[in-house]
């Protein structure tokens, strides 16, 4: 009875600790709490309806998800990154999501994965019609999904180790800019580049996604320049 008691309070314990990184994860993705917001204790824990306890927890969580940083004295801050953030973040991206999907294109089981894929589509073009928000968490479901798809732990948790950085550069310099990566058309091409089980034109075709997004995100439009060289350029 004592260790069914027990069990219960540490769920109850792990599902409120989530409550809150979910929370905090939104009002940053969402630019409630913009780049470079203290988020101080007192503050966020009655904005949000939890404990100081549960906060910090929550916070340390968001810390190695690459959102927040601790400074001096422990103050925490959203994070704040750079253009070189960006082309640094999506230049780790682009290697594993192309290695993603060249191993999609070459899988046996590709008629099933590029089926889920398709579902993944659709939920994103769902999603546009609902909020901001649930159009960020389907275009980044989409991505984690390529990866997972896989089989490849390795990957997979590498992919789920930048989320935190493709979160703050979805942040970057606002949602308009972000959006315009987050249609379902652009995600269909690489869908059906993986359909077409050529693992050289999958790989070009999420490269070039990839250094279209990071072109978004620093200039303002996809087609506004020529492309980026996300291996090496800076932004000017």
């Amino acid at each position: 009875m004592v260790g069914r008691q027990a069990q219960a309070g540490r769920e109850r314990g792990r599902n409120l600790r989530q409550m809150a990184v979910d929370a905090v994860r939104q009002a940053i993705t969402t630019g409630t709490f913009p780049p470079g917001t203290h988020l101080g204790e007192v503050q966020v824990s009655e904005q949000l309806g939890i404990s100081r306890g549960t906060l910090r927890e929550a916070l340390r969580e968001l810390q190695q998800e690459g959102l927040v940083s601790y400074g001096d004295r422990g103050r925490v801050t959203v994070r704040q990154i750079d253009e070189k953030d960006i082309i640094n973040t999506f230049t780790v991206r682009s290697a594993l999501e192309a290695v993603a999907g060249e191993t999609l294109a070459a899988s046996y089981y590709r008629e099933q994965h590029c089926a889920r894929l398709r579902a993944a589509v659709d939920d994103m073009a769902a999603a546009a019609k609902v909020s901001l928000e649930a159009q960020i968490e389907a275009d980044l479901a989409f991505h984690e999904l390529l990866c997972e798809l896989t089989n490849n732990d390795a990957l997979l948790r590498s992919w789920k180790l930048l989320e935190g950085s493709i979160r703050m550069c979805i942040m970057y310099r606002g949602l308009e800019r972000a959006l315009t990566n987050m249609s379902a058309d652009r995600h269909f091409e690489i869908v059906a580049a993986i359909e077409s089980g050529d693992p050289v034109k999958t790989q070009t075709v999420i490269q070039d996604h990839m250094v279209a997004t990071a072109q978004a995100l620093l200039f303002g439009t996809i087609r506004s320049r020529k492309p980026i060289n996300i291996l090496g350029d800076t932004p000017t």
